[in-house]
């Protein structure tokens, strides 16, 4: 069987890791991958027609001046998709680049198509539901609220299971083991994660700054707990500098991987309180038990555009699956320090509130299921065989 796959982030990457892995359970063998990816999966037999990092670009401003490129990637993966004649394509995340690519694949051929990770179609641009049927067999869904967006649309689609309830869980052995290695004792502590994209960083910098300058200024026995993303470590470093709290950058570039996703866990474990950039990461907090703060400054016309297309008026995953809207959320123009500042302070003076809508949120992803990625080869593998 040959499977042509494209990831364009590490997220996307995390999640074609996971289907190649429960692809190989279901099949012993015969098995050929193509395609565009990341490390992890490379660890899986990948190997990518070019850097994946070349299309990790969010945003409809910042995606702009690299379109040339981008058109001129996407061209070359369609033909070498052709080429390879494979039983299926499976685009993963990336819709901007991954969607056109397999209209051109459509265009001039019969091969299968499945888009995993079905579009936010609830929250906005719901005609891209209707665009997508017309390239897209199946969509694998992460969020058991989707398939019917997609199914009205004209497509199959699975709600597979989100990755993060496969994950192991922090303990309070974590904790205390990440304590005793950064020599923490009992200081309470805060995790700041200003997301995983250089644009993202850059522009959380100041604002998540200002904050804690403002909320650790009664507060001095408080520490902060950098995890950073391993793209982004020398912006991170660099704004960290200039926070309060001493902060302990874990950098994963210093560590085996294990060790760092080891620390990442004790983080997490071990914090009272996060604030973080919107998007996934608020379900690997939630899974943590942390409760959080949310916050996200876009490229200002980025922010005008996606104002008015917005359907719902929550961005937080957690807000969504668990249907409440208790984790505080700063967004566009209340991206600023000071009213960062109020929501941490509302959160501490009540760190229980966020619980129930947590375990819910894990509860619906697919906790104690089987595991997403054999769910999505699964899912997969049926497609194909109707």
């Amino acid at each position: 069987m040959r499977v042509f796959l494209i990831a364009g982030e590490p997220s996307g990457d995390r999640l074609g890791g996971a289907l190649m892995a429960g692809l190989r359970t279901l099949l012993d063998d015969g098995l050929h991958f193509e395609g565009v990816g990341g490390p992890q999966m490379a660890a899986h037999g990948l190997h990518s027609l070019f850097p994946m990092e070349e299309l990790s670009v969010m945003g409809l401003a910042e995606i702009l001046p690299k379109y040339f490129e981008l058109k001129r990637r996407i061209a070359q993966t369609a033909e070498a998709v052709i080429a390879a004649k494979p039983d299926v394509l499976i685009t993963i995340d990336s819709p901007d680049f991954c969607l056109r690519v397999a209209r051109l694949v459509k265009a001039r051929s019969d091969i299968r198509t499945v888009h995993y990770v079905a579009p936010t179609v609830w929250a906005w641009r719901p005609g891209r539901a209707r665009k997508m049927a017309r390239v897209i067999d199946q969509a694998l869904a992460l969020f058991p609220f989707e398939p019917p967006y997609m199914q009205a649309a004209g497509m199959e689609c699975d709600f597979v299971g989100h990755p993060v309830v496969a994950e192991t869980v922090p303990s309070q052995a974590d904790a205390a083991a990440f304590r005793a290695q950064y020599g923490l004792g009992d200081a309470p502590l805060m995790l700041v994660l200003p997301g995983s994209r250089r644009g993202e960083v850059g522009r959380l910098a100041a604002p998540f700054g200002d904050a804690l300058r403002l909320f650790m200024a009664d507060r001095p026995e408080w520490r902060i707990v950098v995890p950073a993303a391993a793209p982004v470590v020398d912006l991170v470093q660099e704004a960290a500098r200039n926070w309060p709290g001493a902060p302990i950058l874990i950098d994963p570039r210093e560590m085996r991987a294990e060790d760092a996703a080891q620390a990442k866990r004790g983080a997490f474990a071990a914090a009272e309180i996060a604030l973080a950039a919107s998007g996934t990461v608020s379900l690997e907090l939630a899974a943590a038990r942390t409760p959080m703060v949310i916050a996200y400054r876009f490229n200002t016309l980025t922010w005008h555009i996606i104002k008015r297309m917005m359907r719902v008026d929550t961005a937080t995953l957690v807000n969504l699956v668990s249907d409440t809207r208790v984790v505080p959320e700063r967004f566009g123009p209340e991206c600023r320090g000071d009213l960062i500042d109020q929501a941490l302070r509302a959160v501490i003076a009540d760190p229980e509130a966020q619980e129930a809508a947590m375990a819910l949120t894990m509860d619906r992803l697919g906790l104690g299921g089987e595991a997403p990625g054999l769910r999505a080869a699964r899912a997969v593998l049926d497609g194909l065989a109707q």
